[in-house]
């Protein structure tokens, strides 16, 4: 099935339920949300070496040791 036709199964669904059983249909929609958040983030952290270097370039960015990205491309 596509991913419009789902959505507008979704709708339909939303449409026929009751105000408390949306309720219920909003928080498990915010949970799977909140899941593929963090699935993405465990991904990102199992890089070797990610944690530090997000760090490091947080801390050059709060410096303004910054690189524009014209100047990454000339070089490229």
């Amino acid at each position: 099935m596509s991913n419009l036709k789902v959505r507008q199964q979704i709708q339909s669904y939303i449409e026929q339920l009751s105000d408390e059983k949306l309720v219920i249909a909003a928080d498990f929609l915010a949970y799977l949300v909140e899941k593929e958040g963090n699935e993405a983030t465990e991904e990102l952290l199992s890089i070797v070496g990610f944690e530090n270097d997000l760090r490091e370039a947080e801390e050059q960015a709060a410096t303004g040791n910054l690189v524009s990205f014209k100047a990454i491309r000339r070089n490229v």
